[in-house]
């Protein structure tokens, strides 16, 4: 017999699929006795609320996204093979936008770069593109990027969040100073994920059906147009709807409003990267359009929400080591570092086989010779575990030679920076940001932010910090000093 205004249906079971005798009822020795050890419906059930939590993600873990199509619009095909981008192809894919430094209870609208990351789940395999909503990065050495992180997040004693330590970090490491005033500018508070644009940042490869390389950079110019929000209008909204961004991109989707954005890219022809005035693979700089103008590809519409976040979205695993034929790396060292980093990260974070999970898996059949280890739910039966083999119908790949989508590289092993080149300094592209793409009213922001940011940074990171806005601008940099002095 069942009580209360809810009618009993088919009843719920253990996750061994045994029915549940209740889920509202611990078992007890008598109604007001101790709660029995053998109850293993309350057991598992306390036991998997305690582990239902997966590791956030140290950058980028407050977040939210959707599913969509990628259509590709022009011909790009003298550029690249990938079969994603042959014009009219149209790929399923999966966009998820977060904060970089904010945890995973934190507010959508706090300043900060925004992540946007792509999976394509195309015929020849997931492609993922790993990107922000800025064209450029705070450092260029992968050595550099887990004591970034540690700067944006808390302090080891009270457990705060600290703009001295931020600014220590960003002024002892002058090539941040591009990133640096994109996020201190307007785009450090988008509108909405909806009003942003994103860009894979790095410098990829791409290589044609007649073995031809190019280097590229992907841009996605959002339809709706660019918009961001005031200081103040942020700070309202982190008190009265942390999940702002998150509630307007569900909302707008469920209401049949599709983001969409325009896929261009930036293509170098490959031996002009050797003589380019600036290191064409150093994340913290960008192409001029002037030299290598935008290409129009396709166009990318979310219209899907995720039926359960966190199987769809928490769990989803992107990484930029997924590389389709077609596709490939360059030289740029961050990007290299982040092949590693990012799949390591999703093993930590969600399990060794985490590419079986449903979001993960792609479209075509998976044949590898990686076997076991927790969560082996997508087995391969008794086929051989080894290659080569003389099982017969077995296969592996014994490929030798030239890659596709390599490059010539000769030296000795050194621990160093990029090569200069002739204008391979750190302030000339966010002084030009701040001349040129800024009008007045965005450096008036700029200086109030830069200054009200700088509140509590001490000696001698606060006289750093000042010289530092001096390098970018001098003119902004001295208001940005007499701000603070006289504030």
């Amino acid at each position: 017999m069942t009580t209360g205004n809810t009618p009993h249906a088919t009843g719920s079971t253990t996750q061994a699929g045994i029915p549940a005798v209740s889920d509202r009822h611990s078992l007890s020795v008598g109604p007001d006795g101790p709660l029995l050890l053998h109850d293993h419906h309350l057991i598992e059930t306390l036991a998997h609320f305690n582990r239902m939590n997966v590791p956030e993600r140290r950058p980028h873990a407050k977040g939210a996204g959707a599913f969509g199509t990628f259509e590709v619009t022009e011909d790009v095909s003298q550029y690249t093979k990938a079969d994603l981008f042959q014009p009219g192809r149209t790929t399923e894919t999966l966009l998820r936008f977060s904060t970089v430094a904010g945890e995973l209870g934190s507010p959508d609208t706090w300043r900060d770069v925004r992540g946007f990351a792509l999976k394509f789940y195309t015929e020849e395999g997931n492609f993922d593109l790993v990107g922000n909503n800025t064209p450029v990065f705070f450092v260029r050495d992968p050595m550099k990027f887990p004591h970034f992180i540690r700067s944006q997040k808390r302090l080891p004693d009270s457990g705060l969040r600290d703009g001295h330590m931020q600014w220590d970090f960003w002024t002892q490491n002058p090539e941040s100073a591009h990133q640096v005033t994109y996020l201190m500018g307007d785009r450090g508070l988008p509108a909405s994920w909806r009003r942003m644009n994103g860009y894979g940042s790095h410098t990829y490869q791409w290589n044609n059906e007649a073995g031809e390389r190019f280097w590229v950079k992907y841009h996605f110019l959002n339809d709706a147009g660019f918009d961001t929000m005031t200081n103040e209008e942020a700070e309202k909204l982190a008190g009265a709807d942390a999940d702002f961004h998150r509630r307007d991109l569900f909302d707008a989707i469920a209401r049949g409003e599709h983001p969409t954005w325009t896929l261009y890219v930036q293509v170098m022809p490959y031996e002009d990267a050797k003589t380019y005035k600036i290191n064409p693979f150093d994340l913290t700089k960008i192409w001029p359009q002037a030299d290598y103008p935008r290409i129009k590809v396709g166009t990318l519409t979310l219209n899907r929400n995720p039926r359960n976040f966190f199987a769809e979205i928490e769990q989803a695993a992107f990484s930029p080591a997924n590389m389709v034929p077609g596709t490939g790396n360059s030289p740029d060292k961050m990007l290299l570092g982040r092949n590693f980093a990012y799949a390591d990260a999703h093993r930590y974070r969600i399990g060794t086989n985490f590419q079986q999970l449903p979001v993960n898996r792609p479209k075509n059949e998976v044949h590898s010779y990686n076997f076991e280890g927790n969560m082996w739910y997508d087995h391969s039966g008794d086929k051989p575990v080894y290659a080569p083999n003389t099982v017969e119908g077995s296969t592996w790949s014994d490929e030798q030679g030239p890659v596709d989508n390599g490059w010539e590289a000769d030296g000795e092993l050194v621990r160093s920076a990029y090569t200069l080149r002739e204008q391979d300094d750190d302030f000339t592209q966010p002084g030009v940001l701040v001349r040129e793409v800024f009008d007045d009213a965005a450096r008036d922001r700029l200086v109030e932010t830069v200054s009200g940011a700088l509140d509590g940074v001490r000696e001698p990171v606060l006289s750093n910090a000042f010289q530092y806005w001096k390098n970018v601008d001098a003119e902004v940099g001295q208001r940005i000093e007499d701000a603070v002095k006289n504030g």
